[in-house]
């Protein structure tokens, strides 16, 4: 039998920790982790503590050494060197590779990533599936490559996307899956057994890193455009608006069916009310508000520098809610 390959880990956040938990757990494998590659430690929270990333928390209790460079320059080429890896291993991680740093691989790379490549390449895979209203989604096993996502793939899965899955939820069920998926490819690696298959390059299409500004509501989006933002952005950036003067988090919603819409009092003005006005409430979905196209029903939302509640309890400390127009953050 060979000898296990030798694997450095790279990754940072917590969808990375599913695989790197799943290879310390695989004694016996086909791979042993030899070390994590990590970003430095950030400031975290209001009062901007050092905080270590979650990959990083979980090399230390398994005692694996830990290199945290700022960047793949040359002392960083020369500690990798120094475990003596075979494979890397990427989930996550956050920078991009060179050609001198991937030369200290003999096995090469392979990185795991949340969409079916060559859909949804770049760094927001599941939220893009969410806004884009696809249907299904998945994880994929690729060879790292010098061009983003565009590698050769070893392995891929395949599962339906819900009309009411969120990012959180896609987020622990495909690390866990892609996890699951990374053993695999190790050991077809280990074993010479992996079948390679090169992507349709030209069906690619393209993710963005999210910023804080994409939760924005300018409420010139459909009752189905703003249902995906929350479910995709929810909780970060999250997905907001303004009221009054201050800021609204919509943290859960949902499109209002047409019927719902139709069963509104005839009182309903002939000139449709503008988007962002507040409508009313049904207690079956929640807070009713008019839409460039249909109702949203808020169901859930964070107010201010206040905690989160559902659209009764808001309701019952803003009674004037009712009438009034919501606005741009």
């Amino acid at each position: 039998m060979n000898a296990p390959l030798r694997l450095l880990f790279a990754g940072t956040p917590e969808i990375a920790c599913f695989s790197l938990e799943a290879l310390l757990a695989d004694t016996g494998g086909a791979g042993t982790v030899v070390g994590v590659l990590t970003n430095p430690d950030r400031p975290a929270g209001r009062k901007r503590i050092p905080t270590p990333p979650p990959v990083k928390t979980i090399a230390r209790e398994a005692g694996i050494p830990v290199l945290q460079p700022e960047r793949l320059d040359a002392d960083a080429r020369r500690a990798v060197r120094e475990l003596a890896p075979d494979l890397l291993v990427t989930v996550a991680y956050g920078k991009i590779f060179g050609p001198r740093f991937m030369a200290l691989f003999p096995r090469g790379g392979i990185n795991l990533h949340p969409s079916l490549l060559p859909r949804h390449r770049g760094p927001s895979p599941l939220q893009a599936a969410i806004r884009a209203g696809d249907t299904r989604t998945g994880v994929t096993i690729q060879a790292i490559a010098p061009e983003m996502d565009s590698g050769a793939i070893i392995l891929q899965e395949e599962i339906p996307l819900g009309p009411r899955t969120t990012a959180a939820a896609l987020h622990d069920d495909l690390g866990a899956r892609g996890a699951r998926l990374l053993t695999q490819a190790v050991k077809l690696i280990a074993a010479g057994e992996a079948d390679w298959r090169e992507q349709e390059h030209s069906a690619a299409t393209w993710c963005h890193k999210i910023t804080k500004q994409a939760g924005a509501v300018t409420w010139q989006e459909s009752a189905e455009e703003l249902d995906r933002m929350v479910r995709a952005y929810t909780p970060w950036p999250g997905v907001r608006c303004g009221w009054e003067g201050e800021t609204l988090q919509i943290t859960e919603a949902v499109p209002v069916p047409a019927a719902v819409g139709e069963e509104r009092p005839a009182k309903t003005p002939a000139t449709p009310p503008a988007p962002g006005t507040v409508l009313g409430v049904d207690n079956r979905f929640g807070i009713l508000v008019q839409t460039t196209d249909g109702l949203l029903a808020v169901r859930r939302l964070k107010p201010q520098a206040r905690n989160e509640v559902d659209f009764q309890s808001f309701l019952n400390g803003n009674r004037g809610f009712v009438g009034t127009v919501l606005t741009q953050a």
